[in-house]
């Protein structure tokens, strides 16, 4: 098997160079280091609910909200708006909107991450406003998210608030919608992992329901008897 890629460049061709093939097994070992350290920060990223006393400086804000704005979005729209707060009265107002989830207020600063609903519906209307947006705006979150984790801060998302309080208490119009927020500072605790689900029941082969686990039984030609679907075997289980 064969990559083709730009030589001279990672990301994007330069005038004047030519495509050069590779074998995929040594653009993988070129890019394993790189692969393997992406994965350690997602793997190590914990949703912390505990804070130090420490400030997280504006600069490192701002370069982490840079960093997620480099997300994708469906017609590269960036539909996505992000609210630094830190004084403490309107934190503690937008606790109250989050059911009194009084930890936040460890954390030095929050981040309420909103989508823009007129640019999510300027070309795709209703789908771009209810699917697009969301979508692109979740992404941007989760960025920052690895952003940070990368620099060695802790945050946590949170989904669970009155969209319409933090609205107003942030001077949001009607067409900005609060979609997360996010506590951001120095971590005071280290979670343990999270369950996770097996590979082989979420991930699908060519269509929903042929897992990697009705796979390996197929490839093992046991149990299912000659003529039998998996959806067959499955369904008599």
């Amino acid at each position: 098997m064969v990559f083709r890629y730009f030589a001279g460049t990672k990301r994007r061709n330069r005038a004047g160079k030519a495509l050069k093939d590779v074998k995929a097994s040594d653009l993988f070992s070129t890019r394993s280091n790189t692969f393997n350290t992406v994965r350690e920060v997602i793997e190590s990223r914990r949703a912390v609910r505990k804070y130090i006393a420490k400030d997280v400086p504006d600069s490192v804000v701002y370069k982490l909200l840079e960093a997620a704005a480099h997300a994708p979005s469906e017609g590269n729209q960036q539909p996505w708006e992000f609210i630094v707060v830190r004084d403490h009265i309107k934190k503690e107002h937008i606790v109250e909107a989050c059911y009194n989830q009084n930890w936040m207020l460890q954390a030095p600063v929050f981040i309420v991450a909103c989508t823009n609903m007129r640019l999510a519906r300027a070309i795709y209307g209703e789908r771009g406003e209810r699917l697009y947006g969301i979508q692109a705006t979740a992404a941007a979150i989760q960025n920052l998210l690895l952003s940070a984790q990368s620099m060695g801060l802790s945050t946590c998302w949170i989904g669970s608030f009155s969209e319409s309080k933090v609205a107003i208490l942030t001077g949001c119009p009607d067409y900005i919608r609060p979609a997360g927020i996010i506590t951001l500072g120095f971590g005071a605790e280290n979670p343990e992992p999270p369950m996770l689900q097996k590979a082989e029941d979420y991930i699908h082969i060519e269509e929903f329901g042929r897992t990697l686990l009705i796979e390996s039984v197929i490839d093992q030609k046991s149990p299912l008897g000659k003529g039998r679907s998996e959806v067959d075997y499955w369904a008599k289980s």
